[in-house]
């Protein structure tokens, strides 16, 4: 849940304090996130969780819900 925690925080940063997405619920169909916001969720991840993200891994695709996110740092061992 501390991952989760971290995720979200970074989310408000980005689309406002207000967003609570349940963990399935796209980011981008909903409209918290564009294309235009994801280099800055995506910069603030690698900030929150010491990570460093490819460019060539800035899809919409993969950072599409909570649940991918938490999936795809899993992958980067964080």
């Amino acid at each position: 849940m501390e991952r989760r925690s971290g995720i979200l925080k970074v989310l408000h940063a980005v689309a406002g304090e207000g967003v609570n997405p349940a963990p399935d619920e796209s980011l981008f169909g909903s409209g918290l996130l564009d294309s235009f916001a994801l280099p800055d969720f995506v910069s603030g991840l690698e900030q929150e969780f010491g990570v460093t993200i490819p460019d060539s891994d800035l899809s919409a695709r993969k950072f599409d819900t909570i649940e991918k996110v938490e999936g795809y740092l899993d992958a980067q061992g964080k």
